[in-house]
């Protein structure tokens, strides 16, 4: 864990993140209902703060303690310093669950038992790309889902939408993502 964090850190004190939201966010906050808020590998905030300021109580988590601290003091606020790998989710207790380019595939069920009911998942992440074609991937293969992967994960959920794109990272170089959009019923 220990060395993780060190790594994490030193990611986000070398490469800063942007403070804008996601954009599948902001496209389908409006689907949630307002309330609780679970902020997976939250970062430095950007979502976080984006979701309080609409009004949401959020539980942001994530490893690096350098990045939590730059989260803003907000009562809305929740930060939650907290190794992924072992991190135990409340049961039914989210209105929104919220997870940006972070992949661990273990917390698929423990996402879906932790919504409430008619609770909204929002996930996007990198996908495998073509062969033969100039992508920027993750460090790991086990980093990107398979093409196709999410809805047959998330199959207990109701599907809003989904969709595999290419797009272009904060880092300016050229991935490919999938988008799910999901409700539990």
């Amino acid at each position: 864990m220990h060395e993780d964090k060190a790594r994490w850190n030193e990611k986000y004190l070398s490469q800063p993140m942007p403070g804008e939201a996601s954009e599948i966010l902001k496209k389908n906050l409006h689907l949630a209902k307002k309330g609780r808020a679970l902020d997976i590998a939250c970062g430095m905030g950007r979502n976080t703060h984006y979701l309080a300021e609409h009004g949401f109580d959020v539980d942001a988590v994530d490893l690096s303690d350098y990045a939590l601290s730059k989260l803003k003091e907000m009562d809305a606020i929740t930060k939650i310093e907290a190794d992924l790998d072992s991190y135990e989710f409340e049961i039914e207790a989210y209105d929104l669950i919220l997870k940006i380019n972070y992949l661990d595939r273990k917390m698929f069920p423990k996402i879906i038992t932790a919504l409430k009911k008619g609770g909204l998942f929002i996930y996007e992440t990198f996908v495998e790309t073509p062969t033969g074609e100039e992508y920027h991937n993750p460090s790991r293969a086990e980093f990107h889902l398979k093409r196709e992967e999410l809805p047959k994960a998330f199959e207990a959920l109701e599907i809003i939408s989904y969709e595999e794109k290419d797009a272009i990272n904060l880092r300016k170089e050229k991935v490919r993502i999938a988008s799910l959009v999901a409700r539990k019923v």
